[in-house]
C-alpha cells in the first residue's frame, strides 16, 4: 500500500512516495519516489517574522505538484505538516487556508516533540540492540532535536531554537548552546555508552561525501574535517568540489557546526547515519494507522 508524505521543512520541502516492504526479515520503508523543493521559509520567517506574497504562491504550486506526483503514484493516503518556520510565521493559518482553498491539501503545523515522535518510530525498523541507550540528534533548517532513548523508551527529548537557516540568518543567541551543554549535562549520563545516531539532510551528504555504507558509523575527526575543508571554499568551490546543490553549500557547515558541538559535548568519537527521517516515520505511522483500521 503506497503513502505520500510531505514535509514543509524550514529549508526546503519534500514529498515521499513510500511503502512498507520486507526484506531478510526486516521490514523498512521503500521509497518510491522522492521530491525535493528548496522552498526556504526561514529565510522570511525568521528575518521578517511572515511568509510573503510570492513565498506563498511559490509554496502554493510546491504543494500542487506534491499532490500530482501523489496522484499519478496513486497513493492510499496523503499526509502535510510543516516544523519549525510554519511554526513561527504570524500568517501560517492564513497560508494554510490558501493552500487548502487551491490545492484541497491541509497542512498540519506540528510541534518539535511531534516531528521527534515521527522520526523515531521508524527507529524501530533498524537493525540494531535497542535495549542498549542511544541518542538521536536531527537538525533542521530551523530547529535542532536531541532525544535520549533507554531500554527502547525515550527517556528526555528537547527541540532547541537553532538551526542552518537561523545560523545563517544571525537569528541565534550564544546562549542557546549553553542551553544545551546545561541539558545534555542534566539528562545524559556520560559515563555510560551510547550509540548516536545523526538524522536530517545535511548529515546525510556528510556521509555520502565521506564514502560510508549504509549504518555505517563516521568518525567525529572525519566530520570535523569535512567541516573545515567546506568551510576554506567559495560558495561555488563547494558546489564544484563536492557536487552540492546552491540550497544545500550554504547550510552544510552550520549544520556540521551543529553536530560537532553536540558530539563532542556528548563525549562521542562516532555517528551513526541510519538515513531516515521526518517523511519516512510519517510512512511508517499511516502504514500501523491502516493495519489497525483492517483489524477492526
Amino acid at each position: 500500500m503506497k503513502f505520500g508524505a510531505i514535509d514543509i521543512g524550514t529549508n526546503a520541502a519534500r514529498l515521499l512516495v513510500g511503502e512498507i516492504d520486507k526484506e531478510a526479515g526486516h521490514y523498512y520503508v521503500k521509497k518510491l519516489s522522492y521530491t525535493r523543493v528548496p522552498l526556504r521559509l526561514g529565510e522570511e520567517v525568521f528575518e521578517d517574522g511572515k511568509i510573503s506574497k510570492k513565498k506563498a504562491e511559490d509554496f502554493v504550486k510546491t504543494i500542487q505538484a506534491f499532490k500530482l506526483i501523489s496522484e499519478i503514484f496513486e497513493v492510499k493516503k496523503l499526509r502535510a505538516v510543516a516544523t519549525s518556520a510554519m511554526r513561527e510565521a504570524i500568517n501560517a493559518d492564513k497560508v494554510i487556508e490558501k493552500i487548502k482553498e487551491e490545492t484541497g491539501i491541509e497542512i498540519e503545523v506540528i510541534s518539535g516533540d511531534t516531528e521527534a515522535e515521527l522520526i523515531f518510530g521508524t527507529f524501530l525498523l533498524l537493525d540494531f540492540d535497542k535495549s542498549h541507550p542511544f541518542i538521536v540528534i536531527d537538525v533542521g533548517g530551523g530547529s535542532t532535536e536531541i532525544s535520549v532513548f533507554e531500554s527502547g523508551e525515550r527517556i528526555a527529548s528537547k527541540s532547541f531554537q537553532i538551526g542552518t537557516i537561523r545560523i545563517l540568518k544571525e537569528k541565534v543567541t550564544s546562549q542557546i548552546w549553553s542551553e544545551i551543554h546545561d541539558w545534555i549535562a542534566l539528562h545524559v549520563d556520560l559515563n555510560a555508552p551510547h550509540k548516536i545516531f545523526g538524522t536530517g539532510g545535511n548529515i546525510n551528504k556528510a556521509h555520502k561525501i565521506l564514502g560510508a555504507g549504509h549504518m555505517e558509523s563516521i568518525q567525529l575527526s572525519k566530520i570535523k574535517k569535512l567541516r573545515n575543508d567546506l568551510s576554506k571554499l567559495s560558495f561555488a568551490g563547494r558546489m564544484d568540489q563536492y557536487q552540492l546543490k546552491p540550497d544545500r553549500a550554504d547550510v552544510l557547515v552550520p549544520a556540521l557546526d551543529i553536530y560537532l558541538y553536540i558530539l563532542e559535548e556528548l563525549n562521542c568519537s562516532e555517528l551513526i547515519v541510519p538515513k531516515i527521517g521526518l517523511t519516512d516515520g510519517m510512512v511508517y505511522e499511516m502504514h500501523l494507522q491502516s493495519k489497525r483500521r483492517k483489524s477492526i
